[in-house]
């Protein structure tokens, strides 16, 4: 996948040539490409923002050098073209897989107090926002957008199951992980784990899944439709913490 940057402050995506993601650029399998709005600016002290018609605070980015900056960068590139923007629709993993299958990618990485809607009416194909708060800019917002897009790309991720089993793939959060040794200052990783018995692990895996969402976001958990095999699981659970509860009060 190739995905344009447009920003004015590049060197802020220099990060993204580490880890996972590096390696991935250096297999050619993503491309990233930083592209300096302030070099299309027509301004003769290089300046890209000046203050909103109608008054009000903070400095508004101009719209002839991102318009500018675009049809370079649209030059024999067809490419959905994304803003970041707190009033954009909120990033998901559903929205993320989607996004990873586009061939390219432009991410308007904006500053200041805002844009000038002339240059948002005129190019912006979507608008994307990961929270409900406000960054100094775009630029971590694109880089946020493009790690959890790529994970999804064919060949970044070392094992091809790992994207499909992470949280948020069926609505459900992830279940927990463990690793050697068994037992680490007196706690023991679950006995179903460590049993090699494939079909007690995945239902021990389901069954924290459906906890974990429970417990932790009941957002998600509200919104979710069990089958049967799910409300069997949910119900061992609960005998299980019932029984805790019980030996707890019996020895105090």
């Amino acid at each position: 996948m190739r995905i344009k940057l447009l920003t004015l402050f590049p060197e802020m995506f220099a990060p993204l040539s580490a880890s996972i993601l590096g390696r991935a650029e250096k297999a050619g399998l993503l491309s990233l490409e930083p592209i300096d709005i302030r070099a299309f600016t027509k301004d003769k002290h290089r300046r890209c923002d000046d203050s909103p018609f109608g008054g009000g605070p903070g400095m508004v980015l101009t719209a002839q050098p991102l318009h500018d900056a675009l049809l370079h960068a649209t030059r024999g590139f067809a490419a959905r073209r994304v803003l970041l923007s707190p009033k954009g629709r909120t990033l998901t993993q559903k929205r993320a897989t989607e996004l990873a299958k586009e061939e390219g990618l432009i991410l308007i990485c904006g500053h200041y107090e805002g844009i000038d809607q002339r240059a948002i009416d005129l190019w912006v194909d979507e608008e994307i926002s990961i929270g409900d708060y406000v960054l100094t800019g775009g630029e971590l917002a694109a880089m946020v957008l493009i790690d959890a897009l790529a994970r999804h790309i064919p060949g970044v991720l070392g094992d091809g199951a790992s994207a499909s089993e992470e949280s948020f793939m069926e609505g459900l959060l992830e279940y927990p992980h463990y690793t050697r040794p068994a037992e680490f200052l007196g706690l023991s990783a679950p006995e179903e784990l460590l049993s090699g018995a494939h079909k007690r692990i995945e239902s021990w895996r389901r069954e924290k899944m459906l906890t974990e969402t429970r417990e932790k976001r009941p957002d998600l958990f509200a919104g979710l439709e069990l089958s049967f095999d799910d409300r069997v699981l949910l119900g061992l659970e609960e005998k299980r913490r019932r029984r805790s509860q019980n030996r707890e009060a019996n020895e105090e």
